[in-house]
């Protein structure tokens, strides 16, 4: 067993080691203790996942336009908010692409604060759930991008303002686009892993004040990079959808 292995991780692998191994058996691959298949990071991501698929259906089922709830509006502020931001970014009709924003922006800021819960830990902390939201958005905005202008234009975004130049341009442009991924992922990880290894190390150290301090600390970060996270993925949209005159 791991050292580190959480409470919760320790309950996944022990009833249900043998479903984690059966999934991984369909994509070909083994787990690097198949007694313990389950790491930390996949299980507080499920438990995520879980929360989301509970609160979604009890706002959904208050939902009220006379007398809206904490919740409802809590997350009409959310909503209100990334729109706004869509359009600071140049996005015209920003509601069209308010679900995927409002769905990452929500799924990273509880993957973040769920590390403050004690005994848990935040998933972002490992660099594959980064990456894997990365991807999303990397696949995401080429796909609105083709949508909004079509195929043979949005390709005409490679070449550049100087068609003579498209050898070198596509290139750097290719370029330019895989190493978005690699920055959202290694922003986040690493934000979220320093936070956390601060908070810590100061939990070893002092019993109240200090921690609190660091936690709440944890608690602006975790804000700051869903927010950041979900701002560059606007921005990636931005320019992809944008129509150059």
């Amino acid at each position: 067993m791991h050292e580190h292995e959480l409470w919760l991780t320790a309950i996944f692998n022990n009833r249900l080691a043998g479903l984690a191994n059966s999934i991984l058996g369909l994509v070909h691959m083994t787990a690097e203790n198949p007694q313990r298949p389950w790491q930390n990071w996949i299980v507080m991501e499920l438990l995520v996942v879980a929360i989301l698929l509970i609160l979604i259906p009890v706002l959904k089922s208050g939902l009220s336009l006379d007398k809206p709830g904490p919740l409802q509006q809590l997350f009409e502020l959310v909503y209100q908010f990334l729109i706004d931001q869509t359009r600071e970014v140049g996005i015209h009709h920003g509601e069209k692409y308010a679900p995927y924003f409002g769905t990452l922006f929500i799924f990273i800021l509880l993957m973040n604060l769920i590390g403050v819960i004690p005994t848990f830990e935040s998933p972002t902390m490992n660099p594959a759930v980064p990456l894997g939201l990365a991807i999303c958005t990397f696949f995401y905005y080429h796909a609105m991008g083709v949508k909004e202008q079509g195929a043979g234009r949005y390709l005409l975004h490679f070449v550049g303002p100087i068609p003579a130049l498209f050898l070198l341009m596509v290139p750097i442009e290719l370029m330019g686009h895989f190493a978005r991924p690699l920055s959202l992922t290694i922003r986040l990880y690493a934000n979220m892993f320093a936070g956390e290894q601060v908070t810590m190390a100061f939990l070893g150290l002092t019993k109240l004040v200090i921690p609190a301090i660091f936690m709440g600390l944890h608690v602006f970060v975790s804000f700051l990079q869903a927010y950041i996270f979900t701002l560059l993925s606007m921005i990636y949209v931005s320019i992809a959808t944008e129509h150059e005159h």
